[in-house]
């Protein structure tokens, strides 16, 4: 009897909508009926409004259904899924559902198609490619293929990460250390999580490879503590890493030594600002460090330090595998390779959407999103986090890259698309954007510790219609302080929502006659 495998995904997002569950309903009926199946717990495909999404192999084709619930599983029994068997749950193809197959799928190529803890898996995918061409490479060859890519830090500040590797390459020490920033705290975002719970090997490989370029030879793994099942997933292919030779000493019989661990976040905001992170892997209150020195230079326990996001790192092994231009064919303009954009809020298709930077707000929101889920029109998306700016419905032909999105008054930042409808109130927003950063800020500079709590003080005084014009230039005044004075972005970029929100939306700020709705009812976060 021929084996039928079965994939069910072990992501948090699909387990938190009864994976499990499914998963052993499959394999209980299965039994029931006599039939041979394999259940493999695979990563997402990042199609997070069809979870649990239930794969069949068929004819050496991925069959589709979701989303499934516990209750629908002896049903597709009944109707011979196994088989490809017709059912109202059955989506074709996975690789041609529309949702999917207009993706550009790079960094994630492997995400919901391997056994993230198998290792077999990941190098009959290409797995270690880039790692094996690596350890024949020198490290000026490697930091200079990273930098023809043209990979930019996919964290925020999108900085590129070829010069970051090659000033702590050319930094003299005794000790270098890569930390990879998975303190993943914006609103509306869970690439990271996703990558480290769907296709861990990828981002060890990607660290290993920034050691051999810069000569360090341990490396962390910062992960924030709400995410439990990343650090188990994570701490395990390490373990499995270890036990192949892909880390430790000498790896794979090359000579060259990398370890890595896994380090708990201390769950706050501010530690996803690289220094505040380098304090709290030190054992520290999570605190911006004054720069310079730059952690290039003087980082983890004062050591040339490369600090990079997880999906800049995770980029790196196709770079090294296929060679910095074929990244480069993707993106436009200084914006190359790229990006994982991640679809939340009121929309009707959340998920992860990898494509080529270039594509426009309006396909992303609309062709993929779908539009709102409750079916009212959109009003605004918020792009890059709660220090993001608020973009309106008639900006939505924007290009989705760095440049374009900046010379429009927001960012990019980790990719994050938060979708509002027509009854949200900006007002409030802004409001919500002032008194999260009081709340988050580490307090070390006064304009963001202070300047916050004053900013809440006077948004409220315009809500109650107290002399709104002169508050309202306060406001913008006291903007204009954080975004100079502050040490770091926390307290620099919490106006960037405020001033869009009052830019775009001048009449929520107009108490006499308020939005309908509060925003509660409008943000339907879907991560």
């Amino acid at each position: 009897m021929t084996t039928t495998r079965i994939y069910v995904p072990r992501d948090a997002a699909a387990v938190s909508v009864g994976a499990d569950e499914v998963a052993a309903r499959i394999e209980h009926e299965a039994g029931a009926r006599g039939l041979d199946v394999t259940v493999v717990r695979n990563g997402s495909r990042g199609m997070l409004y069809l979870e649990p999404l239930v794969e069949v192999v068929v004819n050496d084709a991925r069959l589709a259904f979701g989303p499934v619930t516990v209750d629908d599983v002896p049903g597709l029994f009944d109707a011979g899924f196994l088989q490809g068997g017709a059912h109202p749950k059955a989506l074709g193809k996975t690789e041609e559902i529309p949702y999917f197959a207009k993706q550009d799928r790079v960094t994630f190529a492997r995400c919901g198609v391997i056994d993230p803890l198998d290792p077999e898996d990941y190098a009959a995918h290409g797995g270690t490619t880039g790692l094996r061409k690596a350890l024949q490479m020198d490290a000026e060859a490697i930091c200079q293929q990273v930098l023809d890519s043209g990979l930019r830090g996919r964290g925020g500040a999108g900085f590129p990460t070829g010069i970051k590797w090659q000033t702590v390459r050319n930094a003299e020490a005794d000790q270098k250390y890569i930390c990879c920033n998975a303190d993943e705290g914006d609103s509306g975002t869970f690439a990271d999580r996703m990558l480290m719970e769907g296709d861990p090997f990828t981002l060890i490989e990607g660290m290993t490879i920034a050691g051999l370029a810069v000569g360090a030879t341990q490396g962390y793994v910062y992960i924030r503590s709400e995410y439990p099942d990343a650090m188990a997933t994570m701490r395990k292919a390490i373990e499995l890493g270890y036990a192949l030779g892909w880390l430790g000493s000498s790896i794979l019989d090359s000579g060259k030594d990398f370890h890595l661990d896994v380090r708990v976040g201390a769950g706050a905001y501010i530690c996803g600002e690289e220094t505040s992170m380098l304090e709290s892997l030190e054992g520290k209150r999570g605190q911006v460090r004054a720069k310079p020195p730059i952690p290039a230079l003087a980082g983890l326990f004062g050591k040339p330090t490369i600090v990079n996001n997880v999906l800049s790192l995770a980029a790196v092994p196709d770079i090294i595998a296929d060679g910095a231009a074929a990244y480069q064919a993707y993106g436009v303009g200084r914006s190359r390779g790229t990006q994982a954009f991640q679809l939340a809020g009121n929309i009707a298709r959340g998920g992860l959407v990898e494509k080529a930077f270039g594509i426009s707000l309006n396909e992303l929101i609309h062709g993929f999103g779908g539009g709102t889920y409750n079916g009212r029109p959109v009003r605004t998306v918020q792009i890059g986090g709660p220090l993001g700016a608020y973009v309106p419905a008639d900006k939505f032909d924007l290009a989705a890259d760095y440049e374009t999105l900046a010379g429009n008054g927001a960012m990019l930042g980790h990719g994050g698309i938060v979708v509002f409808d027509d009854t949200v109130d900006m007002a409030q927003q802004a409001r919500f954007a002032l008194e999260f950063c009081a709340a988050e800020s580490c307090g070390k500079c006064t304009p963001c510790r202070i300047g916050s709590v004053r900013g809440v003080e006077t948004i409220d005084r315009i809500l109650a219609g107290d002399k709104p014009d002169e508050n309202l230039e306060l406001l913008l005044d006291l903007c204009e302080v954080m975004t100079d004075g502050s040490l770091c972005a926390m307290g620099g970029l919490t106006p960037m929502p405020v001033r869009s929100a009052v830019q775009h939306f001048p009449e929520d700020f107009q108490r006499d006659n308020p939005p309908g709705a509060s925003t509660s009812s409008s943000a339907r976060v879907t991560n």
